[in-house]
């Protein structure tokens, strides 16, 4: 991509707060939007082949509330990133990522947190200090338990589709503002869904088709109804 068309982009991110760069062959984050840490409020480079992300740049976008980097090539994510304040929405699916960095709880304004298609083994214990969390999508990884840590999570909607799933925390019942949870595709016997889900929670969308049992069995269980 010419630096023209670049500095084209740049400019008109410059009046409007908005810089998108799509599906540009973009091999590193753009240096030239240094210039710009306190206009931008949206970033998106999402489709493209960026690798890292600059510490020295990425903290200082003082005014961003969403950043998109899907289908991108990141390994890691810079503990830098989570000096962004404002940030209400971070988009990150489908890259290599196998963690997230031990300061994500700073992330405090954070609303929505995607992170499909990556490579985490664990539910990120990070995401149950972010007041703010409404939804988290983690479909997609190589989570093999659910921790119980997690009642005290904040979400109201999580997706855990297409995970390797074996295992849930009872505590899951505790989340106190839990609606959706989406555990499809995973390898849960009936036996380990834990029964207070149906009973005690707030949950009212369970969706658990392709798992190791056959759905009319749960339409059995008491607490089905309520």
């Amino acid at each position: 991509m010419g630096n023209s068309a670049l500095r084209a982009h740049v400019e008109t991110a410059q009046k409007t707060g908005v810089f998108q760069l799509k599906d540009r062959g973009l091999t590193e984050f753009p240096s030239e939007l240094q210039k710009l840490t306190s206009n931008l409020r949206t970033i998106d480079l999402s489709n493209n082949k960026i690798e890292s992300l600059p510490p020295m740049i990425i903290g200082k976008f003082t005014l961003l509330k969403s950043l998109s980097l899907n289908n991108n090539k990141l390994t890691v994510l810079p503990d830098e990133l989570c000096n962004l304040k404002k940030l209400e929405m971070l988009s990150l699916n489908n890259n290599h990522l196998r963690e997230v960095p031990s300061t994500f709880g700073q992330l405090s304004a954070l609303k929505t947190l995607s992170l499909s298609g990556n490579q985490l083994r664990a539910l990120p214990p990070q995401l149950c200090s972010l007041r703010h969390l409404d939804v988290v999508d983690l479909s997609k990884n190589q989570i093999r338990s659910i921790p119980d840590i997690v009642g005290e999570l904040q979400v109201i909607e999580l997706n855990l589709n297409q995970n390797q799933i074996s295992q849930i925390s009872v505590k899951i019942s505790c989340c106190p503002r839990l609606k959706v949870l989406r555990l499809e595709e995973n390898c849960l016997e009936l036996s380990m869904l834990p029964q207070s889900i149906l009973s005690d929670s707030q949950i009212c969308l369970l969706a658990v088709e392709g798992n190791l049992f056959e759905i009319k069995k749960l339409r059995e269980l008491e607490g089905y109804d309520k």
